[in-house]
């Protein structure tokens, strides 16, 4: 069973990098805020199973679920920022009197 979950868990992984490689740059934005929205999702489900108080290790390995969660969830913010900056136009600088013309 295990060999089972391995080989499913390594297909994932190898089609998930296929789909993010061939996203054209104008749907990345999109993406991301849905994947961060998706992030946010897994974040309270992994606070819920850290604060369960089940066992020391459900309470170990829902921390780690957090901190994990929570990377995801900033760094997917940072990128979708960065993404939107490079759309931004420029604005013209404002001619002072001071500058020879």
């Amino acid at each position: 069973m295990l060999i089972l979950e391995l080989y499913i868990f390594v297909l994932a992984g190898f089609v998930g990098f296929m789909v993010i490689t061939r996203v054209p740059p104008l749907l990345h934005t999109p993406l991301m805020s849905a994947t961060n929205a998706i992030s946010g999702i897994s974040l309270v489900g992994s606070m819920v199973a850290a604060g369960s108080h089940r066992s020391s290790v459900a309470t170990l390995l829902g921390f780690v679920a957090v901190v994990c969660a929570t990377t995801n969830v900033v760094g997917g913010f940072l990128i979708t920022d960065r993404m939107l900056k490079m759309f931004k136009r420029d604005e013209p600088k404002p001619k002072s009197s001071t500058e020879p013309t």
